[in-house]
């Protein structure tokens, strides 16, 4: 079985955001970059379907030579070889574009990949890649059993869960719970060792991408300071709210 994982690389969630002087672009200084958290359940499971049934695992990432370390840490985790298609990861469709064209031209029996990126929060990518390939597609993913040529998954719905079954090939999109957090590989220092020699493709884009140019960026506004009302001082309670949140 051939599993390829798409995954991300985003700013580490303890990174502080800035964007440069004229707010047109994220300011990339100082940031630490690392694996989609959500990218990173699939490549477990991925790792794990590879110790299980001795699948072959390849990771995909989509960006420019600066993702490569977090490319090489997937490589630690366990994945066979990776490939990189060299193109700034501008917009969801030429992504899923270039990733749809590397999982056909493998010949892939299962794609996998987070549902969303913790960047941007999209969530548009797992499902395009799947309409351009034509195969199963289920998203929201917290369970995954491959058997032959079928895959038996447990997806998030309103209200509960639901276990599909869908054949091979396939796009799964999953996210916490995939594989328990306890269940995330650390890189030991053999595995560090050894991605330094696994094979590292490099791809040039193969898609003309979508124009699209950010025009401007803002950060959160500083949330206002806080002012504390007595329990016992309901009419002032009441007059904050109506004249100053302005909620009632």
């Amino acid at each position: 079985m051939k599993i390829l994982v798409c995954i991300s690389s985003v700013p580490d969630t303890t990174s502080k955001i800035n964007f440069t002087a004229d707010k047109s672009a994220l300011d990339k200084n100082g940031i630490q970059w690392v694996i989609n958290p959500l990218d990173e359940f699939a490549l477990t499971k991925a790792v794990k379907l590879q110790e299980s049934q001795g699948a072959t695992v390849t990771v995909l990432n989509v960006g420019d030579a600066g993702t490569e370390p977090v490319i090489r840490k997937a490589l630690a985790i366990g994945a066979n070889d990776a490939v990189r298609i060299n193109a700034e990861p501008k917009d969801s469709f030429s992504v899923a574009k270039e990733i749809a064209a590397v999982a056909e031209a493998g010949g892939y029996d299962l794609i996998l990949c987070g549902r969303e990126s913790i960047d941007y929060n999209g969530g548009a990518v797992p499902g395009m890649v799947a309409q351009l390939l034509n195969k199963p597609f289920v998203n929201a993913c917290v369970g995954l059993e491959v058997n032959g040529a079928e895959a038996q998954a447990v997806r998030e719905i309103e209200g509960g869960k639901e276990t599909i079954s869908v054949k091979l090939p396939a796009v799964i999109a999953g996210q916490k719970g995939m594989v328990d957090e306890k269940e995330l590989i650390i890189p030991n220092m053999r595995g560090i060792m050894s991605a330094r020699t696994k094979p590292l493709n490099v791809q040039e884009g193969t898609s003309a991408q979508v124009k699209v140019q950010g025009v401007s960026y803002d950060s959160v506004p500083p949330r206002a300071a806080v002012k504390m009302v007595s329990p016992d001082n309901i009419d002032e309670l009441v007059r904050l709210l109506h004249e100053e949140a302005k909620v009632i």
